[in-house]
């Protein structure tokens, strides 16, 4: 740690509250701790103490004081913990002295987390999955969340980068000790193991909008003309009122979301403008809203009155809003005709006021997320990043079979590029373990 900055912040939100939690990691963390708390307490025990400005002797708080020292710490540093009051005052008293100390220095955002990112305490994946985690909502989310932070992604890379690795071993080798005695068979089964490899990365690929559809939740775009009851249904649903309702067409202009957590998995429910011909301006905008954000949505609700028969052109026109699988819901149910039915459609009549179908809607919507969102046993990948590096090792790997036999130093050097972008998905790129797997698995120079 030596040369290294200390880190401090504050940990916990701003704002009275009953606990506040104040970090401070890097070498001078035990200096300070003791210089606040009188002494250091035993390492990963808590101490109740009181906590005094250093150069003035006043006492800021009575907290409860941790020590973790380096290497075994969140971060991999020195750190030390202040739990004290909530209070606005305490927390500003305990961050004016530590501002004052030399050496240390306010932590940027996630500077803790990228302090344990350098010192090899977290890979990059465990990273995002932290983060994912701390911005969880739903138990599907953090159930996602934690299994990356806790490994599950980078270990699977890791098993493939490692076999990579070893497949470069073998092509090293062959270039650069050609005239050492080595197996006649040494490449044998490459091939093999680098198909096998790229197939298992494609299964892997097919399901990686699972994970990053499950951050960011499932959307659902409800679609009509104007005055079809589509707030109405998003106020009746959301039990709450979301939007404005009135008898005026027209009135919603702009996108309205609420958010809902069923069973277990996000949603998003956005109501927006209604389609119709000839509207002014301001509305005109809003319908171009509502026709991009339909475009993205996972699940689209096209919503006609129950008066409305199937035949109708009213009902036709919603019925080129949606897809395959989307539903319909047959608004006002309580005053139309409910009978008939729609080809290729799920139709649930609902009537708001009267709490009609919407335990239906609410269960079509959930079948629906679940069927979307469940993840594979597979750990899923969460972000955009992961798929590109994930596409391009499968690019090298297919390039890697397509040269002849021949073409080691060529083959070798797409092997190294599909290691390398594994690499980078975990952060950890190191050229040198290939010499370290060389050296162990052939005794060159005997």
């Amino acid at each position: 740690m030596s040369g290294r900055t200390t880190l401090f912040a504050l940990s916990t939100p701003r704002g009275p509250g009953g606990i506040a939690v104040i970090r401070v990691s890097g070498p001078d963390a035990g200096p300070t701790l003791e210089a606040l708390a009188g002494r250091l307490p035993a390492p990963r025990h808590a101490r109740l103490c009181r906590l005094a400005d250093p150069s003035t002797g006043e006492i800021i708080d009575q907290a409860i004081v941790l020590w973790f020292p380096a290497p075994n710490s969140f971060t991999g540093d020195d750190v030390a913990e202040f739990q004290v009051h909530g209070s606005p005052a305490v927390i500003s008293g305990v961050l004016s002295v530590l501002a004052g100390r030399p050496g240390l220095t306010p932590a940027e955002p996630g500077g803790f987390t990228r302090r344990a990112f350098e010192n090899g305490r977290l890979d990059l994946t465990a990273v995002e999955g932290l983060a994912d985690l701390i911005a969880a909502e739903t138990p599907a989310q953090r159930r996602q969340a934690f299994r990356q932070l806790d490994g599950a992604l980078f270990a699977v890379i890791e098993n493939w980068r490692g076999r990579i690795v070893r497949l470069m071993a073998l092509f090293e080798a062959e270039i650069d000790f050609s005239d050492e005695d080595l197996p006649e068979n040494l490449l044998i089964g490459a091939e093999e193991e680098a198909r096998s490899l790229c197939h298992e990365m494609t299964d892997h690929l097919a399901t990686a909008d699972r994970g990053e559809r499950l951050r960011a939740g499932y959307q659902v775009a409800l679609l009509g003309p104007p005055n079809v009851g589509k707030s109405t249904l998003l106020n009746a649903l959301a039990k709450r009122d979301v939007a404005i309702v009135t008898d005026e067409p027209g009135t919603t202009r702009d996108i309205i979301e609420a958010h809902f957590d069923l069973g277990g998995y996000p949603v998003t429910i956005a109501d927006m403008a209604g389609f119709r011909d000839d509207p002014g301006t301001i509305e005109a905008l809003g319908i171009a809203r509502a026709t991009r954000r339909a475009d993205e949505a996972d699940l689209r609700i096209g919503l006609v009155e129950a008066s409305d028969p199937p035949e109708s052109p009213r009902y036709g026109s919603v019925l080129k809003l949606l897809r395959s699988g989307d539903l319909v819901v047959r608004s006002k149910a309580d005053t139309g005709d409910l009978k008939g039915s729609v080809s290729g459609y799920q139709v649930i009549p609902v009537s708001a006021p009267n709490q009609r179908g919407l335990n239906e809607v609410i269960a079509a919507i959930q079948s629906r997320a679940e069927e979307a969102l469940t993840p594979s046993e597979a750990p899923a990948l969460t972000r955009l990043r992961h798929r590109q590096v994930l596409e391009e090792c499968i690019s090298a790997l297919g390039r890697f079979e397509g040269l002849g036999e021949g073409a080691s130093e060529l083959r070798a050097e797409e092997l190294r590029l599909a290691a390398r972008a594994l690499g980078r998905m975990a952060g950890r790129v190191d050229v040198e373990d290939i010499l370290d797997v060389v050296f162990a698995s052939f005794c060159i120079g005997k």
